[in-house]
């Protein structure tokens, strides 16, 4: 087993190669899903549906990222993607277990932001703020 760290590392190059040509080719999605496993598949359904949302607040540049989950309700989580998501998933598999490196939502942001699949949305700081407070 690849420690995460490692991992993380290798995860890294792969994202900022993907972001540099804003495409991801076949080598590319077989390393991110050895990594990521069953949670790449399922972050490329939801960049494929235009799932993924990036909030920027002016005039801070402050950022986050809202992604779509798959269930039939369609929550949004609020996504920070080298960090946190709020969704279930990140506390129990991620956090609490350790048995993934990220979520699904968290892997949708940086792919969609990577090949240039994210809805831009712009807001004032103090709508930022507000949106940030609901966590």
């Amino acid at each position: 087993m690849t420690s995460p760290a490692v991992s993380i590392t290798v995860a890294e190059a792969v994202w900022e190669q993907i972001k540099s040509s804003r495409s991801a080719s076949d080598d590319h999605l077989s390393i991110l899903q050895f990594l990521f496993g069953r949670n790449l598949e399922r972050a490329t359904r939801i960049v494929d549906q235009g799932g993924v949302r990036k909030v920027s607040a002016a005039p801070s540049g402050r950022s986050f990222f809202l992604v779509v989950g798959e269930s039939k309700r369609k929550e949004e989580y609020i996504c920070f993607p080298e960090h946190h998501c709020t969704c279930y998933s990140f506390f129990y598999d991620v956090v609490n277990r350790g048995e993934q490196l990220c979520c699904k939502h968290q892997i949708a942001a940086r792919l969609a932001e990577a090949v240039g699949e994210v809805v831009e949305v712009e807001v004032s700081d103090e709508q930022l703020a507000t949106m940030l407070s609901k966590l």
